[in-house]
């Protein structure tokens, strides 16, 4: 196929203009967000959704997630990463095939349902996992493109996918939420220097290839400022997959934990990879097991119990 974003290939990085569509439907009044909520996405790559869930679901979701931390040695050993030069969860990967709840959570028409419209199209989990950020250590997350690395690194084609982040506890100013660059995904930044062989294996814990340069970064902040969006357990975060984003560490006592989802459309699945030959592996990115996300028969509160 024909790269249509390519990197990692040139000895300096470009700016480069986004190609595909941002929001692949056409609003009318059955579309699960609002008229001014798609507009926000499509101008700005992001959108906040607060209270969507109920204090009894995100109780359970907490629950959920305090199991899968509390006994790591019973996950699929890979999908556990440790924060660099500790023994701190940074991450779990593959949350949507090691707990039932999150398997439900995927699903739930309310975050799933608002993935097809945006996207056009049906959908399946690309990748899922959980971020921790424990209190005074939790690490940075660094600036970067997550399409630049999924289409280079794993193969995903065209920008056709989003990720959300469901808050499972307060995220605020002081302890390292998320931070995006509203409207650079519009703009695709092109990084440097050759992905070196199972890169994700020191990636997951300190991305240094697929990193953009601080020049390019300081242009589009410049451009369009940075945004932390905040909330309470329960909000979700939506962000597309381009738009420039990464979180500072959390040196308060407070810790900090949301689940990811990300959704691609059925229509982007991966291919080959654009830059290293062989792919990351299927707790990254979804390539082999790939289903079709139906609206569930069972309520959150019923696959909790």
């Amino acid at each position: 196929m024909t790269d249509l974003y390519p990197s990692r290939r040139e000895a300096a990085p470009r700016i480069l203009p986004r190609l595909d569509p941002v929001v692949h439907s056409s609003w009318d009044e059955r579309a699960p967000i609002t008229r001014a909520q798609a507009e926000q996405f499509d101008r700005d790559g992001y959108l906040v959704l607060d209270n969507v869930f109920s204090a009894e679901e995100v109780a359970a979701l907490q629950t959920s997630a305090a199991k899968l931390l509390a006994d790591p040695a019973a996950l699929e050993d890979e999908t556990v990463i440790t924060e660099p030069g500790g023994r701190e969860v940074r991450s779990i990967f593959k949350i949507h095939q090691q707990s039932g709840t999150m398997a439900r959570l995927a699903a739930d028409d309310r975050l799933a349902g608002v993935a097809r419209f945006l996207l056009g199209d049906d959908v399946y989990v690309h990748q899922s996992r959980l971020n921790y950020k424990p209190g005074f250590v939790g690490k940075e997350f660094y600036w970067h493109s997550d399409f630049e690395t999924w289409h280079v690194e794993d193969g995903m084609p065209q920008m056709r996918a989003l990720s959300m982040s469901i808050l499972l506890a307060p995220n605020t100013v002081l302890n390292g939420p998320l931070m995006i660059i509203p409207g650079s995904h519009r703009k695709y930044l092109t990084c440097v220097g050759e992905t070196p062989e199972d890169h994700y294996r020191s990636s997951l814990k300190k991305q240094e290839y697929g990193v953009p340069d601080e020049d390019s970064l300081a242009e589009l902040a410049a451009e369009h400022g940075i945004v932390a969006p905040t909330g309470n357990a329960g909000t979700v975060i939506i962000f597309d997959c381009n738009a420039m984003h990464g979180s500072n560490g959390n040196i308060t006592p407070f810790p900090r934990a949301n689940a990811f989802i990300v959704y691609n459309a059925v229509s982007n699945r991966l291919v080959s990879p654009y830059g290293p030959e062989a792919p990351r592996p299927e707790f990254i990115a979804a390539r082999k097991h790939v289903s079709v996300l139906q609206r569930p028969e069972v309520t959150l509160l019923e696959a909790a119990s």
